[in-house]
């Protein structure tokens, strides 16, 4: 196990790499160092063509993230300079993980909340415990949310759901969550490890490559018509098609055997 800052743990389970919040006594709240460390962890999951998929998750079976520790704000976040810095931090660590080619799994138990939430949609897929527990209090504290992350809920969930998980403040349960579109599915807390393993098993035994592709399309067609970069997806495309997974895929299917990707 690879321990990248105190807080942070990352580590691989064959062609899975696990980024772990590990803050248990604070609820996996994370800190400006753990901002960092999560860049770190990132970038190395990304540069290592043996991790084919990366699960998040928090340590402990109390919480996945519970947002930002404010124990530090005084110190980090007390000045407009400060604010800036530190929002620059989580912000570049964030999109590092949501624009990753590899697909990306958040597993949830317990709170997943303010920024939490918001990690969690940086992740391609979202499988929680029936013990989780959702909630963006910005209103309750005053805060202000960006357009870019109100942006991310409504894609994710839609306009009206956006707009009461914000309204209320309040905190949604995991059955909730499910009906808004918040999690793709939810499984008894015992069950939670077993069925990431299963569905990240899935994702690496597929083709790389063409998962890199769904994912490089998806991404275009969450933005604006005018800023669709169509022809990176077509690229990725075309790249599928000329690998030798592709003809891996079809000699496999032809003989009735578990296709061998190699991601080239």
């Amino acid at each position: 196990m690879n321990r990248a800052g105190e807080r942070m743990i990352a580590t691989t389970e064959g062609a899975v790499g696990w980024m772990i919040f590990n803050h248990p006594a604070r609820r996996n709240a994370v800190s400006m160092d753990m901002w960092r460390s999560v860049g770190r962890i990132v970038e190395a999951f990304k540069a290592d063509p043996a991790v084919r998929a990366i699960v998040v998750t928090g340590a402990g079976d109390r919480a996945f993230v519970s947002g930002a520790d404010i124990s530090e704000f005084h110190e980090k976040r007390a000045t407009p300079a400060a604010i800036a810095e530190y929002d620059a931090i989580s912000e570049h660590a964030s999109q590092l993980l949501e624009t990753m080619a590899k697909p990306t799994i958040a597993m949830i138990r317990g709170y997943c909340i303010g920024g939490g939430v918001d990690l969690a949609l940086r992740c391609d897929i979202r499988i929680a415990a029936d013990d989780a527990r959702f909630g963006v209090p910005a209103a309750k504290l005053g805060l202000g949310y960006p357009f870019s992350d109100v942006n991310r809920l409504v894609h994710i969930v839609g306009p009206a759901f956006a707009k009461e998980i914000f309204y209320s403040g309040r905190q949604f349960n995991a059955a909730e969550a499910l009906q808004m579109g918040l999690v793709n599915r939810v499984v008894p807390a015992g069950e939670l490890k077993g069925s990431v393993n299963a569905f990240a098993d899935t994702v690496v035994g597929n083709a790389p490559l063409s998962i890199s592709a769904i994912k490089q399309c998806v991404g275009e067609a969450l933005k604006d018509a005018g800023q669709r970069n169509l022809a990176a997806c077509q690229a990725a495309v075309d790249a599928c098609y000329a690998s030798a997974d592709y003809v891996e895929g079809r000699t496999a299917f032809m003989e009735k055997r578990r296709p061998l990707f190699r991601a080239r």
